[in-house]
């Protein structure tokens, strides 16, 4: 269960009037299986040939349950298939009976191979400490096909579930069933081109059914950079809204949560609750500064409280300061009781990942209610209170740039309630996470070996990438790392020097991480007769190039804003000019709605003594259109192309 999950805990549970479950329980695959593969798929390298999702939701005697049958026949039609197939993991989790659950090989000559219990292996990922169990299926080759099927028993998913109806190969024929008893009313909403559910009030007794046939659905491949293939697919979505047995309508709505919670974490505090908040406030260090104030409350209370997500609840914040580590709920209480002590006003904000599924705000789920943030509005910034590594005004940005719930304080007839509101969650600007190169290269010493110094700093999320590092592994491994982020701008092994500025927790948010190194430049150098070559280019580090083989399928998406300038310049030899300086000009930029929002401009001036280069590169929006990929494309692949430059040294 999500952190977030347990808040709703709060809710009261849902009652529903008993009913067997039969619209499934017996289903079973065919003797005679048809694996017939339609002409149009036959050259695939996979497909699947038929997919069939179905939930039931059913109260057997006193306990409420869901039954999820997922069937499918896939067709393999090259090694690469077989390869990708040749294990097929299971999908279980732990609050999850497993009915049914069967596998089977259909050969190209018809032989029919069936798995058991004993084809059933175990995987261990020791790195993320969990097990996965996988088919690892025999007499697979091209031109099979596999039919599997499983059927589960699980907690019922009332306040909202997605299920994906699209993949990265095309599927031939896709259905989706929901069935629920009459008294009940569920909303289901289609997305990115799926049909919309058709109701059935007939098929069973005393059963309602909402049913989406899709037929010849694309593949839509989740390999382009840059993009968020989860939200892009063809999607389904439901949740309960009605319950005519017990007169609920409007069931998992937003208003209610927002209230519940509000009250959950807004208790009036007794005497000994309040000294505790304040003589623990007493050892926040003080600002003027409001967006300062709010880092040092949040930068306090990360440094003191662990987060815990399994810890017991103590429910009162001296109970918690003591403990010095808390869940979820007791961690938000502190955070907001603290923040009430220093008067400074905020919203509790649910949302989730925007690489998940799309928060929709005329789709009232608590599937998007996973993650939770705390809102500013005299700074509109955000303090993530869970998160360890980030602070103010940096959070998780795969919850920005997307919509979230705000829960707002009102005041009724002298009573304090919370109320709803869904709004934007906007990332900070591309001059947070704003990276600035200062690079001098000195010939004048050695024409052969220059003396190249780079004073670099790097904001917001590109410093929350160096920052915390210091602070939680040994100093010689922080070394270690160090010297490995330099190669990328040495091109070598080794330095001259090597130092850092505003290192560790206590500067995430609030200072850039700065890296001051200096190297010989020989390897950067070739003579050639009178001349020398040098590739400048590379001086600024390795860039990120986008190749695109495949005519592109999804619009770009990219995690945040950010922006870098380069300055570079080069002190020549006695008599040396620069001879193609030219090759430093580039200009290109990429317009959404008629105005720029990324550009890579690099321009150069030329002295007897010197030559200076400055560019200028920025992503200043998240959504670039695929109408102006290929433009998109040309931005990123400039800087690429700048690290290929080499500049000619010649005799004046």
């Amino acid at each position: 269960m999500k952190p977030a999950k347990k808040l709703l805990l709060l809710l009261a549970f849902l009652p529903l009037s008993a009913f067997a479950q039969e619209a499934f329980k017996n289903y079973t695959w065919a003797d005679k299986p048809d694996v017939n593969v339609p002409e149009k798929y036959k050259n695939e390298e996979e497909v699947v040939l038929d997919r069939m999702v179905k939930i039931e939701i059913a109260v057997e005697g006193s306990e409420a349950a869901q039954y999820y049958l997922y069937s499918e026949k896939t067709y393999i039609n090259s090694n690469d298939a077989v390869e990708r197939n040749n294990r097929v993991y299971i999908p279980f989790g732990e609050n999850e009976k497993v009915i049914a659950n069967k596998l089977r090989v259909i050969q190209k000559s018809g032989k029919i191979i069936t798995l058991s219990e004993g084809d059933i292996k175990e995987e261990i990922d020791e790195e993320k400490n969990m097990k996965y169990h996988y088919y690892a299926v025999n007499g697979l080759e091209k031109g099979a096909v596999i039919e599997r099927y499983f059927i589960l028993q699980e907690l019922p998913e009332l306040d909202g579930k997605t299920y994906r109806m699209q993949d990265n190969f095309p599927i031939a024929k896709s259905s989706f069933e929901l069935v629920y008893p009459a008294h009940l009313d569920f909303l289901v909403k289609s997305y990115n081109g799926l049909p919309e559910a058709q109701f059935d009030g007939e098929r069973y007794p005393d059963k309602k059914v909402k049913t989406i046939t899709d037929a010849d659905v694309p593949g839509l491949k989740d390999d382009e950079k840059y993009s968020n293939w989860a939200v892009n697919v063809k999607l389904v979505r439901f949740k309960l809204t009605a319950n005519a047995a017990s007169g609920a309508r409007n069931m998992y709505n937003f208003n209610e949560f927002a209230g519940r919670v509000y009250d959950r974490y807004h208790p009036e505090l007794d005497k000994k609750q309040l000294k505790a908040v304040a003589d623990f406030a007493k050892t926040i260090a003080k600002s003027n500064d409001a967006l300062e104030q709010i880092w040092n409350i949040e930068n306090k209370i990360k440094k003191t409280i662990a987060y815990n997500r399994y810890f017991e609840t103590k429910g009162e914040p001296d109970a918690v300061i003591k403990a010095k580590q808390a869940n979820q709920a007791d961690l938000l209480s502190l955070y907001l009781a603290v923040f009430q002590h220093f008067g400074i006003e905020n919203n509790i904000v649910f949302t989730s990942s925007r690489y998940r599924v799309p928060f929709d705000n005329d789709f009232q789920s608590f599937e998007n209610l996973d993650e939770i943030m705390i809102y500013f509005p005299s700074t509109k910034s955000f303090v993530a209170p869970t998160e360890l590594e980030y602070r103010t005004p940096l959070f998780p940005d795969e919850w920005g740039n997307n919509n979230g719930l705000f829960i707002k304080e009102k005041l009724y007839a002298g009573v304090k309630m919370g109320i709803a509101e869904t709004a934007f969650i906007p990332l900070p600007d591309q001059n947070v996470t704003h990276d600035v190169m200062d690079i001098t290269v000195d010939f004048t010493k050695d024409t052969e070996n220059p003396l190249i110094t780079s004073h670099m700093t790097f904001g917001g999320y590109s410093a929350l990438n160096f920052q915390p590092i210091k602070d939680f592994v040994p100093e010689e491994e922080y070394k270690k790392i160090l010297k490995q982020v330099s190669e990328n701008y040495t091109q070598q092994p080794d330095y001259k020097t090597l130092t850092t500025e505003n290192d560790g927790m206590d500067n995430v948010g609030r200072k850039p991480f700065v890296m001051n190194l200096s190297f010989e430049g020989k390897n950067l150098v070739q003579k050639a007769g009178d001349n020398y070559l040098f590739k400048i280019g590379q001086i600024i580090g390795s860039q990120m190039e986008l190749y695109q083989e495949n005519k592109r399928t999804l619009p770009v998406e990219i995690d945040h804003p950010h922006s870098y300038l380069r300055k570079i310049k080069v002190l020549l030899p006695a008599g040396y000019k620069v001879k193609n300086p030219e090759k430093l000009t580039m200009d290109f930029k990429t317009d959404v709605n008629g105005k720029t929002e990324a550009a890579f401009v690099s321009k150069y001036t030329a002295t007897a003594t010197a030559l200076e280069v400055e560019n200028v590169e920025y992503y200043n929006v998240v959504h670039y259109p695929l109408s102006i990929f290929d433009a998109y494309k040309a931005v990123i692949n400039a800087a690429a192309d700048f690290n290929k430059v080499v500049i000619v040294l010649s005799k004046s």
